[in-house]
């Protein structure tokens, strides 16, 4: 059964890194996860631009949504990330979905954009399902 949006922003509220930084969940279902997240001061970096680890964050809180709403257990193995450019806008989105998921690997690809769908950066994940479960 899946879960509600209320009931998968409070399971993730443990995840003290990410809401301390402000990620925020907009959609959540199995395979399938858009955070966003206002760029305030302290994501910069002292020439005045996003620090690439904000992006890198959202993308991994994105994955860690994604794969874990309906059954907790996936962990990234490796992740490759390529910054494409900066943000015209002061919110950012990281929108995750599931390429393959097998029983006890997944491959999720994670596209940061600004508000008007400006790439930022571009993020491959690859999972590993603690628990194995069945392929889809």
């Amino acid at each position: 059964m899946s879960k509600s949006i209320e009931e998968i922003r409070e399971y993730f509220s443990k995840d003290r890194y990410a809401a301390d930084t402000g990620a925020f969940i907009e959609e959540a279902h199995e395979g399938y996860a858009k955070i966003s997240l206002v760029i305030e001061d302290k994501h910069k970096n002292a020439v005045g631009g996003v620090m690439g680890g904000v992006y890198f964050t959202l993308a991994d809180f994105a994955f860690a949504v994604a794969s874990n709403t309906d059954c907790a257990g996936t962990v990234s193995l490796t992740s490759d990330i390529s910054f494409l450019g900066v943000p015209k806008t002061q919110k950012i989105f990281a929108e995750t979905r599931l390429i393959r998921s097998g029983r006890t690997t997944c491959c999720y690809s994670i596209s940061v954009t600004d508000e008007n769908g400006s790439p930022v950066a571009e993020v491959k994940t690859v999972g590993y399902h603690t628990v194995p479960r069945e392929s889809k």
